[in-house]
């Protein structure tokens, strides 16, 4: 039985299969620790909606570390093997390493990760991270071009100081991977350097088509540039060649240079969505659980730590939520249905 004290490990020698009704199971918890950010990037938080009196979640209202960890013993047991911090941008939240420590000890998570756009990354934070049981990030960069980088983030910060960060993170000890969201007409133009850039480096670029995220970012369908045309941009100066996919549910599709310079990845939820072999839940900073990116209601998780509730009862919720899961969102958009309501915003719950 899993004991009950609260804040305490849910013992489990072997997690359980939870299906939901499409019978995908539960392998994947990103967890966004603050919905602050100090960029406003075109394509998530615009300047003209997330100015200065915009409210966000305030101290008070984020999941404390120990309530955040309590949760995650609840999602490995049920069969969670990777989590990812996300945001937001989380190095914002002070003393994120804490953190990391606290979830790196959790049993049968193999695999902890985080996103960022690497503007407060330093070698000494990134060395503090690796030590505490961070072995893997992911940082964003959408552009080398200065122009271009700084017309996205719409705060001038230096696509310099971002590569700067990587470096600082590689020597670290860390893995690290690019992610470069494409919008036809802003930073499109970008796609073949980004790929010289980090060929040989050692680093995975990965592509992002860019998604109808939230209600907020103006999307339109025709900025979107899909997986096909970008490997065509790439693979026309540097062949390409298919990867296997390393475990199901990957969301990246990886091609590797045939020249052996290391590879690159497409995620393509607009082009070709992947809903059918989804594992991820989400976790917002206020404890609400969603168990889709462009989902229109969340859980509240907080409420039941907060409340009293059982480490069986916590556990027990999880399960019923995922049992019902039925988010297929890319799918339905892609094959032209609508679906109602108003989407999470993806600041609010990463990517």
């Amino acid at each position: 039985m899993r004991n009950t004290t609260p804040g305490r490990r849910a013992e489990s020698s072997a997690a359980p299969q939870v299906l939901d009704t499409l019978h995908r199971p539960m392998r994947d918890l990103r967890i966004s620790v603050t919905d602050h950010c100090n960029f406003r990037c075109v394509y998530c938080m615009p300047k003209a909606v997330f100015g200065t009196r915009y409210h966000f979640v305030g101290h008070d209202g984020l999941l404390r570390f120990e309530e955040i960890e309590r949760l995650a013993r609840q999602f490995a047991a049920l069969g969670v093997t990777k989590i990812r911090l996300t945001g937001g941008e989380p190095l914002l939240r002070p003393h994120l390493e804490d953190l990391v420590g606290r979830l790196s000890a959790i049993e049968g998570i193999s695999d902890l990760a985080l996103t960022t756009n690497a503007s407060t990354l330093t070698r000494q934070k990134a060395e503090a991270l690796h030590a505490a049981g961070l072995r893997r990030i992911n940082v964003s960069l959408d552009a080398l071009n200065e122009d271009v980088f700084q017309r996205m983030n719409d705060v001038g910060f230096p696509a310099a100081r971002v590569l700067q960060a990587i470096d600082d993170a590689a020597a670290s000890g860390l893995s690290v991977k690019i992610n470069m969201v494409v919008r036809r007409g802003l930073n499109d133009q970008e796609i073949v350097p980004m790929a010289g850039r980090f060929r040989g480096s050692g680093h995975v670029l990965r592509y992002i088509e860019y998604m109808d995220v939230g209600n907020l970012n103006g999307w339109k369908l025709e900025e979107v540039v899909p997986m096909r045309e970008i490997l065509a941009l790439v693979g026309a100066q540097w062949p390409l060649e298919p990867v296997s996919p390393e475990r199901y549910g990957e969301v990246a599709t990886r091609y590797r240079f045939v020249d052996g310079q290391g590879e690159i990845g497409v995620i393509s939820s607009i082009s070709q969505p992947f809903c059918g072999s989804c594992t991820r839940a989400r976790l917002s900073p206020e404890g609400q659980l969603f168990t889709c990116l462009f989902g229109t209601q969340g859980h509240d998780l907080r409420a039941l730590v907060r409340g009293g509730a059982s480490d069986e009862e916590i556990y027990a919720r999880l399960a019923d939520i995922w049992r019902l899961r039925d988010d297929r969102y890319s799918e339905l958009r892609t094959a032209g249905t609508p679906k109602a309501g108003q989407k999470v915003e993806m600041f609010h719950i990463g990517g």
